[in-house]
């Protein structure tokens, strides 16, 4: 549960914390966000979080709220205040508050920064992750930027509800050509029969994912083979295994598509592997 919520300056009770109105990141989902996992009380792979964040406030044109090093002291005492152990913590920035307009304001406008933390019960975790989910191809109707890590996502949701109603957890975006983007709030992976890693490398069509960019350093060290290229989701169900990965699951293996089982079924060897050492290579802050 939280309890305390970091708003524009003030570390208020979870129940009072709140936003202007009229900010745009309300009226206009004109904001960025970034989830970074926590463990053992300590923000796994930071840097690279704070990188894609201040990258999608760039591409955006949108303040910084204050300095890299007052933002992990912010961070860090959400976490410390929330007492949270084992964790997400949400970080989001919208370019602030002003009379609705579709034009950028004009003048001095203060961003809005929220940041909040809370538990992830890590046997529940532990136990999806030893069952592996299912997933369901949904089309990919978002817009052409979704390399910006921005707060603009319904049609995520509403992929992620149609999976939800086919039985599946986890929804694969595919485009007009037939090819997996990505999850949607993950990226998407799956091994050949040779044993080799697929993943679609990253552009405007999918946004960089820190854990996928921390996994690729893990399979570098391991030296597994990998291919970044688009795979259709034919090649998906053909595949030796299959997982995803974002913050909150981190490598997570995937069973079946479409209700139809992956190799055999069940959790891949490469993948439930990749899962249990990831956590050598990501960052753990200070």
């Amino acid at each position: 549960m939280t309890r305390v919520v970091y708003v524009n300056g003030r570390y208020l009770p979870y129940a009072e914390a709140g936003v202007h109105v009229e900010d745009r990141g309300f009226q206009f989902a004109d904001a960025i966000y970034e989830v970074c996992e926590i463990r053992d009380g300590r923000l796994v792979d930071e840097t690279r979080h704070m990188d894609r964040l201040e990258r999608s406030l760039g591409e955006l044109a949108i303040a910084k709220p204050m300095s890299r090093r007052a933002l992990g002291l912010v961070m860090r005492e959400v976490v410390r205040r929330n007492r949270i152990r084992t964790g997400l913590l949400y970080l989001q920035v919208t370019r602030g508050a002003a009379p609705r307009d579709f034009p950028f304001p004009q003048g001095d406008v203060t961003p809005t920064l929220v940041c909040l933390a809370r538990r992830v019960d890590d046997a529940k975790r532990e136990a999806r992750a030893a069952a592996g989910i299912a997933v369901a191809t949904q089309p990919d109707i978002r817009w052409a930027r979704c390399d910006i890590k921005t707060v603009m996502l319904l049609p995520a949701v509403l992929a992620k509800e149609a999976a939800a109603g086919a039985g599946a957890q986890e929804a694969w975006l595919v485009d007009s050509a037939g090819f997996v983007t990505e999850g949607a709030s993950s990226n998407a992976w799956i091994v050949d029969g040779a044993g080799t890693l697929i993943t679609r490398p990253t552009g405007n069509a999918i946004l960089p994912g820190v854990t996928r960019r921390t996994l690729l350093d893990l399979l570098s060290r391991e030296k597994i083979p990998l291919t970044e290229r688009a795979f259709t989701v034919e090649e998906a169900l053909a595949a030796r295994e299959a997982f995803i990965t974002s913050a909150s699951g981190t490598v997570m293996p995937v069973v079946s598509i479409n209700k139809v089982p992956i190799g055999s079924g069940h959790p891949g060897t490469l993948t439930l592997r990749l899962r249990s050492i990831f956590h050598q290579v990501a960052e753990l802050s200070h």
